[in-house]
């Protein structure tokens, strides 16, 4: 790393030089510079409200604002020189400005610290990742709502246990993934809310003695208001943990559809093919295709859940206000959002492309009497108890399995052995198509509501 040879903003206080070591382990500007943009935004913010209620002239004010300017243009051309002896963005981004415009740019910091600064950047920069991270989710919801149209009357065995329990439809299956997605939409957005207050202003923990006006700075940072309480404000990282476990939490979602992507794509099931692109062969396997992408998600969720914990354990035995303990947020943070809207962008990319192979799915729908379940409703219909009709259902289970034999396939005259009420008509029960179809309930698995459903959310998605 290269550095510079300005002096510390704040190293008048010390009568001899912080220890080479301790410079490198304290120093957080390696990482924190990704919010360089944010700390500009902010700084502009602040000297705009300052000159407002008269701490900075007009003069100064347009030579700070100007002098930011030529720094975000530095940073962006890579030409900015960060220096571990400024510490963090913050302190580099001060001194490149004093050195521009002389000592206009070491009255910006008047009314603000490093601790209420620092907060406030953070929540700018998450308040953008959400933004970002929720094009890319809203991208996989309609990459599955369209899956999901093609397959409303694919049939396909639904699973408990990864057993074969009931026939659904591919359709119904992956509207199951959407509704996971509406909610971890929720969760975002109803996070951000609590992300996008303020803390500028709160100083070091108890406010300024200046005149600042937190309203002003709010509405020109697009805040919705300033924070309540000073002390809070600047240790606060509630909202950090709160992205962190809406973010664990689609992860674990995505570590599903993953672990059935997994499972489907194999040769015993059979059931998909994965796009060639989202996938790589074996080193010494010629006939392998592997599920790279679905494997790295699915081990990624634990990256994210693992940051959970850390921002948790980082905060649990903080006293008020602000620690040092807090510089170890960033990385789990950043980390977290990055990993995030990759996975995100990888599966959006890769959905449209799954391949269905439908007739693998309904043969395995027909392998393990996905239908007994319907045939013991015929009978409840026809007056028979249920626990009666589990029971007589039971034992035509165990005749399909001693004659390698489905329910549709075993002769009125056999069925009737069981029950006497049992007559031609159940057949149109004991069909795959039957069943699925008989289940047009809202929430159920009947192609004719699987497209209202597909409907429906499509309006949602726009509305």
């Amino acid at each position: 790393m290269t550095t510079v040879n300005s002096e510390k903003l704040s190293s008048a206080r010390f009568a001899e030089a912080t220890d080479a070591f301790v410079e490198v382990f304290t120093a957080s500007v390696d990482f924190d510079q990704r919010m360089a943009a944010q700390d500009i935004q902010g700084s502009i913010a602040h000297a705009t409200m300052l000159a407002k209620v008269g701490i900075l002239t007009e003069t100064e004010r347009d030579a700070i604002i100007n002098g930011l300017n030529q720094v975000q243009q530095e940073i962006l051309s890579g030409e900015f020189v960060w220096s571990i002896k400024q510490e963090d963005v913050h302190m580099n981004i001060e001194a490149r400005l004093t050195d521009l415009i002389g000592i206009a740019g070491k009255k910006l910091h008047t009314g603000r610290s490093r601790n209420d600064q620092v907060a406030t950047d953070i929540r700018l920069y998450l308040r953008h990742e959400i933004s970002q991270i929720l094009v890319q989710l809203v991208r996989l919801q309609t990459a599955i709502l369209n899956l999901a149209e093609q397959h409303a009357d694919t049939i396909m065995p639904g699973f408990t246990h990864l057993q074969v329990a009931q026939p659904i439809t591919f359709g119904h299956h992956l509207m199951a993934w959407f509704e996971m997605l509406v909610r971890d939409k929720e969760r975002l957005e109803d996070c951000c809310k609590r992300v996008n207050i303020m803390p500028l202003g709160a100083a070091a923990l108890a406010g300024t003695s200046y005149p600042i006006d937190r309203f002003m700075t709010a509405e020109l940072l697009g805040f919705s208001r300033p924070s309540a309480n000073s002390l809070d404000s600047v240790s606060d990282r509630d909202f950090a943990i709160e992205f962190a476990a809406a973010a664990s939490i689609i992860m674990m979602h995505l570590s599903r559809f993953s672990e059935e992507l997994i499972l489907w794509s194999s040769a015993q099931f059979d059931f998909i093919d994965m796009p060639d692109a989202f996938c790589t062969g074996s080193s010494i396997m010629p006939q392998k295709k592997n599920p790279d992408v679905p494997e790295l998600v699915r081990g990624k969720s634990g990256r994210v859940t693992g940051h959970l914990v850390a921002l948790l354990m980082l905060m649990k035995s903080q006293p008020l206000a602000y620690n040092k303990d807090n510089q170890e947020d960033k990385e789990p943070l950043f980390d977290t959002a990055d990993t995030l809207i990759n996975c995100l962008r990888a599966y959006a990319d890769m959905v449209p492309h799954i391949r269905a192979k439908t007739a693998n799915m309904y043969h395995s729908a027909k392998r393990g009497f996905a239908t007994a379940t319907d045939l013991a409703d015929y009978l409840v219909r026809k007056g028979m108890a249920f626990r009666d009709a589990h029971e007589v259902v039971g034992l035509a289970v165990r005749l399909g399995l001693d004659t390698g034999r489905d329910l549709s396939d075993i002769p009125l005259a056999e069925l009737q052995q069981f029950s006497g009420l049992i007559t031609e008509e159940v057949f149109t029960y004991l069909t795959l198509e039957g069943s699925v179809a008989a289940r047009k309930h809202i929430g159920g698995t009947a192609p004719e509501t699987v497209k209202k459903a597909i409907a429906a959310a499509r309006l949602g998605m726009t509305s």
